[in-house]
């Protein structure tokens, strides 16, 4: 338990960012899984489209620190090189 007022106020903070970052990450896992499938379908240019909102996605993860800023680059560019090899 916090002893301290602002040792409560950050107990509270933490639960809330936890959440927050929990369902940043699920949405990321979503979307990319979409666009996966859509490789898989061969479906390039609805591919794109989903990699765009992937992209998208994972930037704002990361500029709010749900994901580090260097997994949300690997990320992007291994995304990116899928799509190009399907091409």
């Amino acid at each position: 338990m916090p002893n301290t007022k602002s040792a409560e106020s950050r107990a509270r903070n933490s639960v809330r960012r936890h959440d927050i970052n929990n369902r940043a990450k699920s949405r990321l896992k979503t979307l990319e899984k979409s666009y996966l499938e859509l490789l898989q379908a061969g479906k390039k240019e609805e591919a794109a489209t989903a990699l765009k909102a992937v992209s998208s996605a994972l930037d704002k993860a990361a500029k709010t620190g749900a994901v580090h800023a260097r997994k949300a680059s690997r990320k992007k560019s291994r995304l990116t090189v899928t799509l190009n090899k399907a091409k």
